[in-house]
């Protein structure tokens, strides 16, 4: 598969693939499915020029094989369908502004769309060649999953690269120890609200009217939203290399309009970590301020009974950050009335 336009081009090459879908009737309603498709032999080959500026950037990814995976659970296959069948002897404006109530009736019981849908991309052996080097990872991983239209949903996500390899002159040789080979973060949102403002919007359009859906409408669901917004939630993320794992785990609340945070994140290897630095102030002055911040850092932690470091952080609606109960960010001054 070859795709160009006038600054970039890409060109995509694959051995051989293979397709699976296996589905059945889901006990309550709709359709419940999980899918495979294998892509082996992958080459592909992304390229972005502009002459004028002298710019000639090619990126070549390759990996013995590529796959994509998906599943759902109470897919609502024949209700999407009913919809898609709806607007075909809809299409004229005049007939679908006539039918108007029946589109609506339509759009909510196609809700919630799905109960849980997954998909992840993985990529066996991935290699990324670029002007200054291979960037290489044994596997790599992206895992998407989200509940369907509800009024307390969840997202989250899923980022794993295995024995990461970046190119020896990318970054100061003293910092190669420091890099991290093992790559696994976790995050998502709770207490998404979808459903309210869909069936709101559901209620309010009128396509005989411009716009269909009226400003206010719009301003009360945004109101409705910033009064109770889902929840940032980071779960248990994991950066490692030979010497040095660190993790992290923690939620974000914007309730009310103001942010409030609370993490913790704890280090194996910190003070090997340290002395790697340390050793390389010698040669590196550059290391030295990074030396500096991991001292400070390691008088805030808490030493765990494993020999772990730990720190907990807080941070206050009124932008005050506690590091481990000590204050290192006093609160906001109030706002001039």
């Amino acid at each position: 598969m070859i795709s160009t336009d006038p600054t970039s081009s890409t060109e995509f090459t694959a051995a051989s693939g293979s397709f699976q879908l296996q589905s059945t009737k889901n006990v309550t309603r709709g359709v419940d499915f999980t899918a495979l498709q294998t892509i082996s032999g992958m080459v592909q080959t992304m390229r972005l020029a502009a002459p004028e500026a002298g710019v000639d950037l090619p990126v070549v990814l390759r990996s013995p094989e590529l796959s994509y995976s998906s599943s759902a659970t109470g897919f609502q296959a024949q209700q999407l369908l009913d919809l898609l069948a709806f607007g075909v002897a809809n299409a004229d404006e005049a007939k679908l502004k006539a039918a108007q109530p029946q589109l609506k009736t339509l759009l909510r019981d196609v809700l919630p769309l799905w109960d849980r849908l997954t998909g992840a991309y993985g990529w066996r052996e991935l290699s990324v060649g670029t002007p200054v080097g291979i960037f290489s990872a044994a596997n790599a991983k992206i895992d998407v999953a989200m509940d369907g239209v509800r009024n307390d949903g969840t997202i989250s996500y899923k980022f794993q690269i295995d024995d990461l390899a970046v190119p020896a002159d990318v970054l100061p040789r003293w910092t190669a120890p420091l890099l991290p080979e093992d790559i696994d973060l976790n995050f998502g949102g709770t207490g998404l609200d979808l459903e309210g403002p869909a069936m709101a919007a559901i209620d309010a359009f009128d396509l005989n009217r411009d716009p269909p859906i009226a400003p206010e409408v719009g301003d009360t669901i945004m109101a409705q939203f910033m009064a109770d917004p889902p929840k940032f939630v980071i779960n248990r993320s994991i950066i490692r290399n030979k010497d040095t794992e660190i993790s992290a785990q923690g939620e974000m609340n914007f309730a009310g309009g103001k942010a409030t945070f609370t993490a913790t994140v704890e280090a194996a290897g910190f003070d090997r970590a340290m002395q790697t630095i340390q050793e390389a102030t010698a040669s590196a002055p550059e290391a030295q301020q990074a030396y500096l911040v991991a001292v400070a850092a390691k008088g805030f932690a808490k030493t765990l009974s494993d020999g772990r470091l730990q720190w907990i952080i807080d941070m206050t609606a009124d932008g005050a950050v506690t590091v481990n109960g000590a204050m290192v960010k006093p609160a906001d001054p109030p706002a001039p009335q």
